[in-house]
């Protein structure tokens, strides 16, 4: 069940059609391949997991935006093709040279994405025999449907918007992703596929995918494992006539692009496997941003504090025992521990006017903040994660099953 309500409003964006059917992968009429289609001009930008074990569709994924602005992502469920060797590669190109023939494209204008069961051959063939009806069904109000078709442990769409009214137009973004669990990303999230119809160079996309990808993506986590498959896309099509390379333009559009991705990476957290709670861990006064995000990330990945909170259990001790094993440069003496706006730890002890109840209270919240300061400088980071219960056990106990 996942925690707290989520929109699934969204606007179209001019020059972005999608489509989503089921070809068989996952179950009976389960949705499981998704096509986007870009306008001729458009513009990609990507960044993509750094797993040893990078799937086949990423390499390949790779590849193709180095030299070449896609026309379609061609995107699977059900299957990673994820340590499959020279096969898997060979698999996801044949899946671009399929798709290039119906439509015209050139196969390095197709660039493939996979997510699911890892170490298994890609079906090829069921793919390919669902292009036709996939191409047939392309809309540009197909975006939910897409949402659905790239989830799998996920249960329920994660979808956002955002509008920006520019003196030369409105600017349109729409993003959607899919996760739940293997979520500690070291680049982005799973799969994440963000459009806009602005104007903007590549040079300068990559730059805004970065920045807001290092603030959303790449601060949530739900069990500290990295996929071998995660992907983020951002392309732009220029529909709209409103460039945004540089300038107010620019800064106006990085800060909603900025606010989409973390909506995006929440709605992740919140449909964590098993999640009962949504978690914001905030550290500050850390003597630099690295500190302060290497004691969140303890605090956020430590199984014992993450049963807790699943417990509603206010131990404070696992907090700082989460702390305290972070490789940060800290001070015992001077650190101190809030739950919500309840003080657990004044100066490295017990706040003397804690209570049991008080902390208690908070933590049977169903939004938890955990705050920091470690009272040594003026950097701050925040990570947000869930909690650890039986179903998460569950879920990947029965994963394959």
């Amino acid at each position: 069940m996942a925690v707290g309500e989520a929109s699934t409003d969204f606007v179209p964006v001019p020059g972005v059609r999608l489509s989503s059917v089921s070809c068989g992968i996952k179950a009976k009429d389960k949705l499981d391949l998704v096509l986007l289609e870009f306008a001729a001009g458009s513009v990609t930008a990507g960044v993509f997991t750094r797993s040893h074990f990078a799937a086949a569709p990423v390499q390949l994924a790779r590849q193709h935006l180095a030299h070449n602005n896609p026309r379609y992502f061609l995107i699977n469920s059900g299957n990673a093709n994820a340590a499959t060797g020279e096969p898997g590669l060979a698999d996801a190109g044949d899946c671009c040279r399929a798709l290039s023939q119906q439509t015209g494209a050139l196969p390095r204008e197709v660039i493939p994405f996979s997510t699911g069961v890892i170490g298994e051959r890609l079906p090829v063939d069921k793919i390919t025999n669902a292009l036709e009806r996939i191409l047939a069904g392309l809309d540009e109000d197909n975006w939910l449907l897409a949402a659905r078709g790239i989830m799998t442990t996920d249960t329920r769409p994660k979808i956002a918007s955002r509008q920006i009214e520019y003196d030369g137009g409105t600017v349109s973004l729409t993003g959607i992703a899919k996760g739940a669990g293997m979520i500690q990303p070291n680049m982005a999230t799973m799969l994440a596929y963000v459009a806009t119809d602005a104007r903007c160079d590549k040079a300068a996309l990559q730059e805004f995918l970065g920045q807001t990808v290092e603030k959303s993506f790449n601060r949530i986590t739900v069990d500290s494992d990295t996929s071998t498959n995660d992907s983020c896309m951002l392309t732009a099509t220029g529909l709209s006539g409103v460039e945004v390379n540089a300038g107010d333009n620019a800064a106006r559009f990085l800060a909603a692009l900025e606010s989409l991705m973390k909506e995006l990476a929440h709605g992740i957290i919140r449909d964590a496997e098993g999640a009962t709670r949504f978690v914001e861990v905030r550290v500050s006064g850390g003597e630099s941003d690295a500190d302060c995000l290497k004691v969140a990330y303890s605090i956020a990945n430590s199984p014992l504090m993450k049963t807790a909170i699943f417990a509603g259990d206010a131990n404070w001790g696992r907090i700082v025992m989460a702390i305290g094993k972070a490789d940060a440069h800290l001070d015992p003496s001077k650190i101190d521990v809030y739950l919500g706006d309840v003080c657990l730890m004044k100066s490295g002890g017990k706040d003397p006017d804690y209570t049991e109840a008080a902390g208690a209270a908070e933590m049977a919240r169903e939004e938890i903040t955990i705050r920091v300061d470690l009272n040594l400088g003026d950097c701050e980071e925040t990570v947000w994660t869930s909690d650890l219960s039986d179903d998460y056990v569950t879920i990947n106990a029965e994963y394959r099953t």
